[in-house]
């Protein structure tokens, strides 16, 4: 396997994040992750989605922190600071997913509280399903766990066409766009910073194309298997959803309608918030996340 690795020199200055980088390696992979708080505190694993990184909770982070929690925000392999396969084929749904459990278990998280947007919540939920004694709680926020048995809407399908066809991946732009809010030229390309150039975007064009869109697809049947244990899952669980986000809209309903730990949780729809609402409002996800955590 071909592995690329962004230059440190990339990350410097980026507004909004005195962060210290920390690495661990899984499975040959060196995977970049934020570790802030106090050690002993109960953890906060924020997991990012597609084409973002850690950076996206740069304003979260901050807040959970503040509150005397940790913040723990790694980057995915092929996203941010972590490594790269240059080949589109070495992404599959089913290695994120062992990548992230291997991040968990190397730093032995437990009493874990999740907060996972877009892709993070298609691999933290798959997380959460295989190892269910770390995690004491999980917040959700504009994501999905498609079996491929109902279609995805038609909000996805152009992005999914899009990120296949453009001959321009520009990350910044689909951050930006992905918004509620405008977003400042610097952060636009903190995003960017990322990806030198198109070889390292493996990773980035790749995933739209691993979500599960048929029933015969080699991810339905796990995340069917996720589901039935979603059915009982019992612990608190909130959906943090952006009222502007066509591509997850209503999947906050379906969270709530069939975990049964989502009953009488604090749920909430954010105003003016996309699909990156850590962007567009990432102080007020942060408090709502140290409440739900702190939560009896």
């Amino acid at each position: 396997m071909e592995i690329l690795r962004t230059p440190d020199d990339r990350f410097r200055d980026l507004p909004g994040w005195p962060y210290a980088p920390r690495y661990v390696e899984v499975a040959g992979l060196r995977l970049h992750y934020v570790d802030e708080g106090p050690r002993d505190a109960p953890p906060v694993l924020m997991l990012h989605g597609e084409p973002s990184w850690s950076y996206l909770y740069r304003k979260t982070i901050a807040v959970v922190v503040g509150a005397g929690l940790r913040a723990v925000a790694p980057d995915l392999v092929g996203f941010g600071r972590s490594d790269k396969p240059a080949r589109r084929e070495d992404y599959t749904y089913g290695r994120h997913v062992e990548w992230m459990l291997g991040f968990v278990e190397a730093l032995d998280l437990r009493r874990v509280t999740l907060l996972a947007q877009d892709w993070g919540g298609l691999i933290g939920l798959r997380l959460v399903t295989a190892s269910p004694d770390r995690f004491d709680r999980v917040a959700v926020a504009n994501t999905f766990l498609p079996t491929g048995d109902q279609p995805l809407g038609s909000a996805f399908e152009k992005w999914r066409a899009y990120s296949q066809e453009t001959p321009v991946f520009d990350v910044g732009k689909i951050v930006s766009r992905g918004c509620a809010r405008p977003v400042a030229p610097e952060v636009v390309a903190a995003y960017d910073a990322p990806f030198p150039d198109d070889r390292f975007k493996a990773g980035a064009r790749q995933f739209p194309t691993l979500v599960p869109a048929s029933p015969a697809d080699p991810e339905a049947p796990a995340n069917r298997a996720a589901w039935k244990i979603l059915g009982a899952f019992d612990r608190p669980f909130v959906t943090l959803f952006g009222d502007s986000d066509k591509i997850t809209r209503g999947g906050d309903l379906a969270f709530q309608s069939l975990v049964p730990g989502a009953k009488g949780q604090p749920h909430r729809t954010f105003e003016k918030a996309g699909h990156f609402l850590q962007e567009d409002i990432g102080e007020e996800l942060g408090g709502a996340v140290v409440d739900f955590a702190r939560k009896g």
